[in-house]
């Protein structure tokens, strides 16, 4: 069976309906439905188009995942014709954040949509965090100062343009240029004008038709005091997972 066809027949049954009652909603014959859950034939370009609609999962998801493998406890919309997030706990019930190594940087406008790759992302913990959904992003660059290269920004993902704050950083995903960590100085329906704090780099605009995703900055690793042989994954992860020694032993101080 193929993923498209397994992904159809997850989310039907998740929504607890039966092939004719989804066939009814999309308008289309059960028969298809059954084609289509059972691989004998794939669904067009346009049936995609109102299934990825109508689950709220991305189409490359719907072509490329394996939902059936995706951790579904506390997921969370995140808008029309997009995946849905899951929100990962540990086994203490405390949020976890998935961290985007440098070196996944540059595969991440490819796979932020696709659950295999969001599930072998590392995991880690961070106990001060808010509520809500973040991921931890490399940093690339000086147009951000004091932030340096290869400083870690931690972004809460943003589900609504009309929660953003103007003059705040968030780290921006668009399709034309993938990960930025940039401030917004101004924004239209239409355009985002961003900032960068090292008056070098001028600003620019991004529409926002062309921004996939919106980070707001909670917090920042700085890892500049360490050298490159240092820095590799684990000991970023151990350094990170250190933090939450440190909280416990000030709280009890």
């Amino acid at each position: 069976m193929s993923k498209i066809s397994s992904n159809i027949r997850f989310l039907r049954q998740l929504k607890g309906l039966s092939q004719e009652q989804l066939a009814d909603d999309l308008k289309v014959t059960r028969s298809r439905i059954g084609g289509y859950e059972e691989a004998r034939n794939e669904p067009p370009i346009d049936l995609l188009i109102r299934l990825s609609e109508y689950f709220h999962i991305a189409v490359d998801a719907l072509i490329r995942g394996d939902l059936t493998k995706t951790n579904l406890d506390g997921l969370m919309k995140v808008g029309k014709n997009r995946i849905l997030f899951p929100i990962l706990l540990d086994q203490d019930g405390n949020d976890m954040v998935e961290l985007i190594p440098l070196k996944a940087h540059a595969g991440y406008l490819r796979g932020y949509s696709d659950p295999e790759y969001i599930e072998r992302l590392p995991k880690m913990k961070l106990p001060f965090l808010p509520t809500g959904k973040h991921r931890a992003f490399p940093i690339k660059g000086d147009s951000m100062p004091p932030i340096k290269e290869g400083s870690f920004i931690i972004g809460k993902y943003l589900e609504r343009f009309e929660d953003m704050k103007l003059g705040k950083t968030y780290v921006v995903v668009t399709k034309e240029d993938g990960l930025s960590y940039k401030r917004i100085m101004n924004a239209t329906k239409r355009e985002l004008e961003l900032h960068s704090d090292n008056k070098l780099y001028k600003p620019y605009k991004v529409k926002t038709e062309d921004v996939l995703e919106l980070w707001e900055y909670t917090c920042c690793i700085n890892m500049n005091q360490y050298n490159d042989e240092e820095l590799n994954l684990g000991s970023i992860m151990n350094m990170l997972r250190s933090l939450k020694v440190e909280i416990e032993q000030i709280k009890k101080k």
